[in-house]
């Protein structure tokens, strides 16, 4: 099944799915072919048949192993960020979860390398990617506080959990010009943009924000 042949039903209706849209518009989501990609993905997809129906509101959602399917804002916000900051031909995402964000990622860089430590993750989201002849995502069951520095450096790198402080790791795998979107903070967590200018390291808060940890090692 290719991304645009699936047929969406009751709450995963096309009206559900512009709804939602509409309410990104509505916080000031404003890229037009990003809320037309999202507009144009089957959410469902990525969550348990039993929350389908729930899919297309502006909700996290859980997928299993205490993680959850970011709020469809964060996912939109981050990701016009990282476009309006950088150019995004080779991106890296810190936390592959249901794949749903690589999904979004994926129609709009020419390549994406999504790191996940949680290996059944990992394989479901690399199922659902296939499914929907997705073939420019890299998956890899890793540390994602290690980043990829094989296939680095990145134009952008989108975290999607909050470690404690900003991976100096990560942003070494940044090209010069490039930019990282990511929450950092414990109790309170703070979405921050990182731009790199040669060895300088420009950091700007964002909003505050709420994500799971980002967790060290492999499950």
């Amino acid at each position: 099944m290719r991304l645009h042949d699936w047929q969406g039903i009751g709450m995963t209706s096309q009206r559900s799915r512009m709804r939602l849209v509409d309410q990104l518009e509505a916080t000031g989501i404003r890229n037009r072919q990003l809320l037309d990609i999202i507009c144009n993905t089957p959410r469902h997809l990525f969550v348990d048949e039993a929350l389908a129906h729930r899919a297309y509101e502006d909700m996290s959602l859980p997928i299993g192993h205490n993680q959850t399917l970011s709020r469809a804002y964060t996912v939109a916000r981050m990701t016009e960020m990282l476009l309006a900051s950088c150019p995004v031909r080779r991106v890296l995402e810190i936390g592959t979860g249901s794949g749903y964000q690589a999904c979004i990622l994926a129609q709009l860089a020419v390549r994406v390398y999504s790191l996940e430590r949680i290996r059944s993750l990992q394989e479901q989201a690399a199922r659902r990617l296939q499914q929907l002849d997705i073939h420019n995502v890299i998956l890899r069951h890793s540390d994602g506080y290690k980043g990829w520095p094989e296939r680095s450096p990145f134009d952008g790198i989108l975290v999607t959990a909050a470690p404690t402080e900003v991976p100096q790791k990560l942003v070494d795998q940044l090209t010069d010009g490039g930019c990282m979107v990511i929450p950092v903070g414990d109790a309170e967590q703070c979405l921050l943009k990182i731009t790199r200018h040669g060895n300088q390291f420009k950091q700007q808060r964002i909003e505050t924000a709420r994500f799971v940890p980002l967790v060290s090692g492999l499950a």
